[in-house]
């Protein structure tokens, strides 16, 4: 069934010109519709290989939109199926939504202090208008940033050893330098367990280009929701580290120049503080921890695939999983060492 076809099933104003592609993701197709009227909109094929409960998924977003469009935010806009009034139609094998296209709003993939800040202060504030939602949200991705179940992987993925690489001597080293963090990184399950930590409603994906500016580079909203769930604070705050204040990229297997650029972190967590005024002192106190959690975290996932024989990531060569894991390693240590600088930061704001 081609584009035309689907977004006919759903209540569009005017008459569709034309249908395109639009950017380049990853997870969903996407394309851009043009029409008559006085909207465009997008088109988009959820992908349910990785989202395998689309009728939670689009609940998430459906309640979080509507409660963020209540407050006075601006937020995407998701159109109903005429048949059935969900935000999704579905052949029972294609999952399919349409949303409202943003005029004159633009993307950016730039990573510097100055849209590290505003990323921080958007995600901050997406945060704390979604802090008193009544609803009910589930995950999407259940686990998803679960270190326990990280860790527990990684020492299945050992003892199972798949396809022999455990007598690698590198790979013993690894092993030797990561397990004795495990620990101390598993302190946010712990903390919920005690009634310490609170879950929040969190985005899970906090990247620079998951928010819309307008043509002052004003941020107009946060998109790419699909990850919206319950979740702790370091995610939303760990997750933009592990990516933004990395020096290379995290599969650059010249580890030598990696480290964790404070630069990104201050601009970031002053933005995020201003921004999530609903923090408790246990949540600022661990952003640090967090900072260091999520590298240690896809460190593990990455040596984890690779023990078991890269059957979970994508690699362009045998050692790509590897290389990652040295990165990731790198950059935790990195954040490691400055944990006493962020730890003085955060308490001078």
């Amino acid at each position: 069934m081609n584009p035309f076809e689907i977004v006919s099933f759903f209540d569009l104003r005017g008459h569709v010109l034309d249908v395109k592609p639009l950017g380049g993701g990853l997870i969903n197709d996407t394309f851009r519709v043009y029409t008559d009227g006085p909207e465009d909109y997008v088109l988009q094929r959820i992908n349910n290989a990785i989202f395998k409960d689309v009728e939670l998924l689009q609940h998430n977003i459906d309640c979080a939109t509507a409660h963020i469009r209540k407050k006075g935010g601006m937020t995407l806009t998701f159109l109903p199926c005429k048949a059935t009034g969900k935000t999704y139609w579905t052949d029972g094998e294609t999952y399919w939504r349409v949303s409202v296209f943003i005029r004159d709003s633009y993307t950016y993939d730039t990573v510097n202090p100055e849209y590290s800040y505003y990323a921080g202060k958007a995600f901050g504030q997406f945060e704390t208008m979604l802090s008193d939602i009544p609803d009910t949200l589930g995950e999407t991705i259940p686990d998803f940033h679960n270190m326990e179940l990280r860790a527990r992987q990684l020492r299945e993925a050992v003892k199972a050893d798949a396809v022999g690489r455990m007598k690698e001597a590198e790979v013993q080293a690894i092993l030797k330098d990561l397990l004795p963090y495990e620990q101390e990184m598993c302190k946010a399950e712990r903390l919920y367990r005690e009634g310490k930590l609170p879950k929040r409603i969190c985005h899970c994906d906090t990247k620079v280009n998951n928010m819309l500016f307008d043509k002052d580079g004003n941020v107009l909203c946060v998109i790419d929701l699909d990850t919206l769930m319950p979740s702790f604070v370091f995610s939303d705050f760990g997750d933009f580290m592990r990516t933004a204040a990395n020096t290379v990229a995290e599969d650059d297997p010249a580890i030598e120049k990696v480290d964790f650029r404070m630069d990104i972190f201050e601009a970031f967590a002053k933005g995020y503080l201003e921004g999530a005024t609903f923090l408790t002192p246990i949540e600022k106190e661990n952003l640090p921890y967090a900072a260091c959690l999520f590298p240690y975290m896809q460190a593990v996932r990455f040596f984890a695939d690779y023990i078991n024989g890269d059957t979970y990531y994508k690699i362009q060569y045998p050692e790509h999983n590897l290389v990652r894991t040295r990165n990731q390693v790198a950059l935790f240590h990195a954040a490691l060492l400055r944990v006493p600088q962020m730890k003085a930061y955060i308490d001078s704001l």
